[in-house]
């Protein structure tokens, strides 16, 4: 690692910060608001386009953390971090099937976040509750890995100083972006990031082409990158006494790749941001032919995570994985063009953190605070309480990016990877079916809740005694599997035994407020009209 701060690269880095900073708070102006409601300040009017949403999906879904983490898992291990790849092709003619009814019936019945959904089709608040206090506990150390990714750009270009330096100084620059990202989001909501979008996507394209061209050549080319990988990942790692990685998976971990690639994919769109994004977009057919172009991210990605073996034969050597991508960025890049790759990973942090804060702010305003604590409540008391806790939200991650361990963090967003995936029956089946019963969801909920975190609690890693892993043995297979695969198992089956038992015992079923219709409307259908809760009619949504 270079002494000193790469001066170079911090002014580029500060350049595009201040860019995206003047960005976000004009968006506010962009498509100005009608009026004061979730509507606008957390789906941004339901207005956006085919190109808006797709760089805003794609903010959403490829984030600062991807950027360091995947290629950083390759490093570390080799192939077996390449399962990113192949869920995100995996994930889209699944949401081609379910999101574009998901928009119908929300745009239908203004429903805001997927819980809203799931109240109405199943009549149950718990249901419900039970679908938002998940998404916001697993959406929380998702925002605060974002922040990791800044502060791991940060330490590179050396701002900050070093670990003696006093705990302020060196956490000022992080401090500073994180209250830009506050204030620009409370101002002007999803149109910030969805603005942003634009020029962190553009970067992280134009940052990736290069990379795979220019540093290739530097090293020699791709048959001596991954000679020197393959060597590196055959050498024991003192800490496990078996080789570090390999170029190719071994037999006994595929098991383990293939179900963590399955569950992740079930598992994506289940996540509050996703949604968030989705319900953004102005039509059935905008989210359509989404799923039809996102797939160009996972070619964008497949190039990124061949960055990992390039750090390895650039000879990067770094006692935290991810600052790998961005110490192999300074040894190989000039200044300048290292500031430009610093500011796509910074930037690449903004925009979901935003709408990560956006989507649990709007989950807790519409599934908590007004289905339990104030149900009267205006549509501008509804988006008042969502920016203020949209604040909360962050200021949460922050706390935690600043006081714990950064492998906690990223324990933690497995674990929320595990739980998120239990929402996933309620969600998706009730898009298709009303035959589950509402208290059989619960039932499943839980029990996958419960076996997925105190499977994750068991694994060990030679680092830490408990949430080393995301994955365990399959209980009766015998092989290695990924826990929050095995946990939707086993909810899938008590939702399923419970409904038969519930369902002849005639046990009280909720009231569907959803028709057949609804999944297939349009906004330019004839008829077609938001219809409004009870405590928002009258209000313009």
């Amino acid at each position: 690692m270079k002494d000193g701060v790469n001066g170079v690269a911090l002014g580029v880095f500060v350049f595009f910060f201040l860019a995206v900073t003047v960005m976000g708070f004009l968006a506010a102006r962009w498509r100005k608001a009608e009026n004061d409601s979730l509507d606008e300040w957390g789906l941004g009017g339901r207005s956006f386009g085919t190109w808006v949403t797709w760089f805003l999906l794609g903010g959403d879904l490829y984030t600062a953390y991807t950027f360091v983490a995947v290629p950083a898992a390759i490093y570390a291990a080799g192939a077996a971090g390449f399962f990113a790849v192949p869920y995100t092709i995996l994930v889209y003619p699944l949401i081609f099937t379910f999101l574009p009814r998901l928009w119908s019936v929300s745009h239908k019945h203004g429903y805001v976040t997927t819980s809203d959904f799931v109240r109405g089709r199943f009549g149950s608040k718990g249901l419900s509750l039970a679908v938002a206090v998940t998404g916001i506990l697993a959406t929380m150390p998702y925002i605060a890995l974002q922040l990791v990714g800044i502060q791991a750009v940060l330490d590179v270009m050396g701002v900050g100083g070093g670990e003696n330096t006093n705990w302020f100084v060196k956490d000022l620059p992080l401090l500073i972006a994180f209250g830009v990202l506050a204030a620009y989001t409370y101002s002007s909501g999803l149109r910030a990031p969805a603005l942003i979008a634009f020029v962190k996507d553009t970067l992280i394209y134009i940052v990736i082409a290069v990379a795979i061209i220019y540093i290739p050549i530097k090293l020699g080319g791709f048959d001596d990158i991954f000679a020197k990988a393959g060597e590196a990942f055959s050498q024991t790692n003192p800490a496990t006494g078996k080789p570090r990685g390999a170029l190719a998976p071994a037999e006994p971990g595929q098991w383990t790749y293939a179900t963590l690639a399955l569950g992740s994919a079930l598992a994506l769109f289940m996540y509050p941001h996703s949604i968030t994004a989705t319900l953004s977009s102005r039509s059935r057919e905008v989210i359509r032919r989404n799923t039809t172009i996102l797939p160009l991210y996972s070619l964008m990605l497949g190039l990124l995570a061949l960055l990992g073996f390039m750090a390895i034969a650039a000879g990067v050597k770094v006692t935290n994985g991810q600052l790998a991508i961005p110490q192999l960025f300074e040894d190989m890049f000039p200044s300048w063009f290292a500031g430009v790759a610093f500011a796509a990973i910074g930037i690449g942090a903004l925009v979901p953190a935003a709408i990560m804060s956006i989507a649990a702010a709007n989950l807790f305003t519409r599934n908590i605070y007004k289905d339990f604590i104030r149900p009267d409540a205006t549509p501008a008391q509804e988006t008042k309480v969502s920016k203020l806790v949209s604040l909360l939200v962050k200021v949460g991650a922050l706390v935690f990016v600043l006081t714990m361990d950064k492998t906690v963090a990223i324990n933690f967003q497995l674990l929320g990877g595990i739980w998120i995936l239990q929402t996933f029956p309620a969600l998706v089946g009730g898009l298709f079916t009303r035959w589950f019963h509402r208290w059989a969801l619960l039932a499943g909920w839980a029990v996958g809740m419960v076996y997925g975190t105190f499977a994750a609690y068991g694994v060990a890693s030679p680092t830490q005694k408990h949430f080393g892993g995301s994955s365990k043995e399959i209980p009766g297979i015998g092989e290695i599997g990924y826990i929050g695969l095995t946990a939707f198992v086993l909810n899938v089956v008590v939702a399923v035994v419970l409904t038969f038992v519930l369902k002849a015992a005639k046990a009280p079923d909720g009231i569907d407020e959803t028709k057949p219709e609804d999944y297939t409307a349009d906004a330019g259908d004839p008829g077609v009209q938001v219809e409004l809760p009870p405590a928002t009619a009258g209000a313009s949504h």
